[in-house]
């Protein structure tokens, strides 16, 4: 399939694209990373006409200059190839940022048509969008659309079928259209105008370099950065400033002609509570009632009845006696059994864990995340804990991949590339292997400390806290780089659409089934060779005296460590199992819960850090998260016995 035959959807963050995506490609889908990249891009099939299309649906973008790994993406996919057609999805309510993007394509000289998502919201906040108008100012085809209700989608649809070029143009000031001149007579033909991508050079955009070393000779490349310094020095602002400025000034000119203002239909409600849950003050109970109700949904809903129900009828009166009698039929080998049937089997371990135990719980937190997505939530969740993300060298972004590390961190390490810079990321992903428990761990943990006392749960709670202050401190001072500035778009509360909840869990569930259930097999094949070839009593001897005389704990609670790693939440259950015979004291049990907590990341979560930052860095992140977790759980047992504290 050639270039021409590619349609690319284009658009803000959360602007409903990955949704009209879904509808344009019905269920063709594939997802995987762009090459060279660790950012996913969604593909998928399209027939118009009786021609087939691979639709490809780009990370969200604020711009075409790219500041994220994620944008750069999106405008690599353009250098490399000239699409049949690019269709931008924009956000009806915020009509003016989204022209910031229109003007970049049309600069490109790219095919487009532009849909206006969200008009239902949009006219709940009184605004409405002249479609002719813009239509005439533009020179596209432009749709208005509600993606949820499927409005829209058929005209889309056609609209694709003869993308136009956008007439619109951005005059820059005399001294930077003369060396956008000088700049275009130096580069060879392009997929896209050669002005853009001067534009692009004259903006400052580092992240071109690699393609004019491929591209361009040596002394053209000293020619074109020299005209960038001379420009530069005959403006008294940055050159980007002024670029952004010109084309603010349009998308101003074009958004005073074709918006108007009329009474809002509704939502004065939601408005209310939106507001609400930004203010520094209010915003902190509706917090806490946030938080109540995800502990109800997921943590006795989820961990407690449907897990239950999983583990104890459906796997424990079915599936597990069922599968211990055909394996014990097939295959009347000892050694064969117990691979599958066993101590550590991979159906009456792996399996059991992974689908009766894990997938309940996580299922629950998808949904309760994708309803607070899509409630628009979360970055006002954002907004309120930026402060506090600031003294880790982060910002509030941070809080989006924390609180879905708390369903699964593997999940989390991935979602990590919304920061902007190497430092960022490689900050979110050492405190989400060091401090972040998953909802599997939580639940156990959580189940522990409520048999013991409200003391004992504020004491765990505020270890892991300081732990994670303290650690992403010391983080953002050792490692380099620099800290982007906090800037997220705050879309209004609305009503969560039901479709929409079932669109995003059905994906992440499709992604855990994926993706996390042959890491939990993969793990308890290894527990299984370690088991056979009695490292395990191995490890558990080398390791008896850090646990023995440092956290004061029985030498026994070694083996739930390293099961640990294997799954985070194995270690847990054992150490609760361990509380439940009375071999721990109640001062041991916040120890070992510290610990844990704080203990290297389980293995599929080291997989997924292998895989996003690197082999390097995973055993970087693994060999300062192991003795960190001993110290801290060392230094907890210390002043427990120091303060004679009892629980």
């Amino acid at each position: 399939m050639g270039a021409n035959d590619k349609i690319v959807l284009v658009g803000n963050p959360n602007v409903g694209k990955s949704v009209i995506f879904g509808l344009l490609t019905n269920k063709y889908v594939t997802v995987s990373n762009y090459p060279g990249t660790t950012v996913e891009v969604s593909y998928g099939d399209m027939t118009l006409g009786g021609k087939k299309y691979l639709v490809i649906d780009t990370p969200g973008v604020n711009s075409l200059v790219p500041m994220s790994e994620d944008e750069k993406v999106t405008r690599d996919i353009f250098l490399k190839e000239r699409p049949f057609a690019v269709v931008q999805v924009a956000d009806t309510k915020n009509i003016r940022r989204s022209l910031l993007i229109t003007l970049q394509i049309a600069e490109m000289g790219l095919p487009l048509a532009l849909a206006l998502n969200m008009a239902d919201e949009a006219r709940d906040r009184g605004i409405v969008i002249d479609i002719e108008q813009l239509k005439t100012l533009a020179g596209i085809e432009v749709v208005s659309a509600i993606a949820p209700q499927r409005k829209g989608i058929k005209e889309i649809r056609e609209a694709v079928k003869k993308p136009l070029m956008s007439t619109l143009r951005v005059k820059y000031s005399p001294v930077i259209e003369e060396y956008i001149e000088k700049i275009c007579a130096l580069l060879p033909k392009l997929n896209i105008s050669r002005r853009a991508f001067a534009v692009m050079i004259l903006s400052g955009d580092e992240s071109l370099k690699e393609w004019l070393v491929v591209n361009l000779k040596p002394e053209v490349i000293k020619e074109i950065e020299s005209f960038r310094d001379e420009c530069q020095a005959k403006v008294r602002e940055p050159i980007s400033l002024l670029i952004n400025q010109s084309r603010l000034d349009i998308a101003d000119e074009i958004t005073s002609k074709i918006l108007k203002k009329t009474p809002a239909e509704g939502g004065r409600a939601l408005s209310f509570i939106g507001n609400m849950s930004m203010h520094p003050l209010w915003g902190i109970p509706l917090l806490l009632m946030v938080l109540f109700g995800l502990y109800e949904f997921v943590g006795v809903l989820g961990a407690g009845t449907l897990v239950g129900f999983f583990e104890e009828i459906i796997f424990g009166r079915y599936i597990n006696p069922m599968s211990t009698k055909v394996i014990k039929l097939l295959m009347p080998v000892g050694f064969l059994q117990e691979i599958f049937v066993g101590e550590y089997g991979l159906i009456t371990v792996a399996l059991t864990y992974s689908i009766a135990i894990i997938l309940p719980i996580t299922a629950t937190f998808f949904i309760a995340f994708a309803i607070l997505e899509d409630s628009g939530y979360l970055p006002r969740l954002a907004i309120m804990s930026n402060r506090l993300f600031n003294i880790m060298g982060l910002n509030g972004k941070a809080v989006l991949p924390m609180v879905l590390g708390l369903g699964c961190g593997t999940m989390a390490v991935m979602t990590s590339r919304i920061l902007e810079t190497r430092k960022e990321r490689l900050i979110l992903t050492f405190l989400l292997a060091l401090a972040v428990p998953c909802s599997a761990q939580l639940g156990v943990i959580l189940g522990m400390l409520g048999a013991l006392s409200f003391k004992a749960t504020v004491v765990w709670s505020a270890s892991v806290l300081l732990t994670l202050l303290f650690s992403g401190y010391l983080a953002s001072k050792v490692i380099k780089g620099e800290k982007t500035e906090f800037f997220l778009e705050i879309p209004p509360i609305r009503k969560p659409a039901l479709a929409n909840i079932a669109v995003k869990t059905l994906g992440r569930i499709e992604w855990y089934l994926k993706e996390a259930v042959p890491l939990f097999i993969l793990g308890t094949f290894i527990l299984f060779v370690l088991h056979k070839l009695n490292l395990l009593t191995v490890l558990e001897t080398v390791a008896s005296p850090i646990v023995v005389n440092l956290l004061g704990l029985p030498e026994k609670t070694t083996e739930a460590f390293i099961i640990g790693f294997l799954r985070r939440d194995y270690g847990a259950a054992g150490l609760f199992a361990m509380a439940e015979k009375g071999l721990l004291t109640p001062v041991q049990s916040v120890v070992s819960l510290v610990t844990i907590t704080l203990f290297i990341p389980c293995l599929a979560n080291f997989f997924m850090i292998v895989k996003e930052r690197g082999v390097k860095t995973a055993l970087a992140i693994i060999a300062i998260v192991f003795p960190f977790a001993f110290l801290g759980g060392g230094l907890l047992n210390w002043i427990l016995k120091t303060l004679n504290v009892t629980f």
